[in-house]
């Protein structure tokens, strides 16, 4: 007969799920949680301090069931946890990758594993992680191309750029695929095709954590530094924590370490690193609200555009900006323009007659008050054309989240980054406006 928990225990349960479903929808019941908790302890894992859960705000992630203290260790996850390439190369892959030439590069031994293993199923002894792996990725080139078309300009740059990428490596990996035909009953194209190797390489680019592996000749040069993580891979990103995280090479773990405390029953985040929000959402495919890192790109064209035209002397200051690099990760952030975009555009603003003197700007050196002025009031210009442009962005968003209802996750992520960075726009604009020395 089932032993009664007792009135005490029943109401210490009914709290702690007051506690959690305030934090978070706990989802240690559903059985692919379970499974997975099961088979990492089978590897000899326990993760029983923390649990998975659903929040409103960052979706899955791990909540912890006591306080955590500085310098505790959260999680650590033994070697034989870890999906890497030695687990490609101690696996059935072993002798296409030895044999095959040139060498394949990590990312692509990687890739084809994780495919090879979500195409066997039940075949698989990595189903119960690849059970709790996204089916669809936020990635830009995962999106759709109407939604990167709202994209600011040098991160609509960066998406196609990431999307040429992704197909270059698909199309010179397909001999390599087709090599594999021995292994599959259906034709290998069918297994390796393309939305599969995006699917793939978006795992491994959002979810693997840093892991320096020594070279092998099997493989490319390229750098082999991936590692899945299983259950660590559920902490998401807070861009004001801090922790260490590292392979332990005395334990064979991969630890994560909190240098700040965290209190039980709170969701446990670790950082991905001070990454602004078109990093994140180019990189993990995400919006991080209220990121301190955040900044708003000011691309080439926009500079060039607001920038005198019939500047005689225009040429030769911009190919002094290329050669000092100042062209290259011009910002507007929380705390108004940047260093490197007022010293671009007190260049610019250089009067023929001080042109000369452009050592001086690129050192960091006040030429006159009127060139202060004067690149003071570009930024300015600078600042309300991106406010403009930003805003008939957000006003398309709103139109197409009317029209095309299917695309609606995909516009509340371009939502976000637009309404975060018309935040900025807007502070910097507020600075010019308390400036005596501008004509805003």
């Amino acid at each position: 007969m089932k032993k009664s928990n007792g009135r005490t225990s029943r109401k210490r349960q009914r709290k702690r799920s007051r506690i959690f479903s305030s934090c978070g929808v706990s989802l240690s019941h559903k059985d692919e949680y379970i499974l997975l908790k099961k088979w990492l302890k089978e590897k000899g894992c326990n993760v029983n301090k923390l649990r998975p859960a659903q929040f409103p705000e960052t979706g899955r992630g791990l909540v912890t069931t006591k306080g955590l203290q500085v310098g505790e260790l959260i999680i650590s996850l033994p070697e034989k946890c870890l999906l890497t390439t030695d687990t490609v190369l101690n696996s059935y892959l072993r002798e296409y990758i030895v044999k095959w030439t040139p060498p394949i590069s990590p990312l692509i031994a990687l890739c084809t594993f994780l495919i090879a293993e979500k195409w066997a199923q039940e075949k698989s002894p990595w189903k119960p992680y690849l059970d709790l792996l996204p089916e669809i990725y936020s990635c830009p080139v995962c999106l759709e191309q109407k939604i990167v078309n709202l994209f600011p300009e040098p991160l609509r740059r960066k998406a196609h750029e990431q999307r040429k990428l992704v197909q270059e490596l698909f199309i010179s990996s397909q001999q390599f695929f087709f090599s594999l035909q021995p292994l599959f009953p259906k034709d290998v194209a069918s297994v390796f095709n393309y939305q599969a190797f995006k699917w793939a390489w978006c795992t491994i680019n959002t979810r693997t954590v840093y892991m320096k592996h020594s070279q092998r000749d099997c493989f490319s040069r390229d750098t082999d530094t991936y590692a899945l993580a299983p259950y660590l891979d559920l902490l998401n990103h807070n861009p004001t924590v801090q922790v260490k995280a590292g392979f332990n090479e005395k334990t064979k773990c991969y630890e994560i370490t909190t240098v700040t405390q965290c209190h039980h029953y709170n969701e446990v985040f670790i950082c991905y690193g001070p990454h602004d929000n078109q990093r994140l959402l180019l990189e993990y495919g995400f919006v991080s609200r209220d990121n301190p890192h955040s900044s708003v790109y000011v691309g080439t064209d926009t500079l060039l555009k607001n920038v005198f035209p019939e500047d005689k002397q225009r040429p030769k200051k911009l190919s002094i900006l290329q050669e000092h690099k100042l062209l290259d990760d011009l910002t507007f952030g929380w705390d108004g323009p940047s260093w490197k975009l007022l010293t671009a555009l007190k260049l610019l603003s250089l009067e023929a007659d001080q042109f000369t003197s452009w050592k001086k700007v690129v050192l960091g050196e006040v030429v006159s008050e009127v060139n202060e002025k004067k690149s003071l009031d570009l930024a300015a210009e600078i600042c309300m054309s991106l406010i403009k442009e930003t805003q008939h962005a957000l006003q398309k968003v709103s139109l197409l989240k009317h029209d095309c209802e299917y695309l609606r996750t995909q516009l509340n992520l371009v939502e976000a980054l637009r309404t975060e960075e018309l935040s900025i726009l807007q502070r910097s604009l507020e600075m010019f406006q308390c400036l005596p020395t501008t004509t805003v």
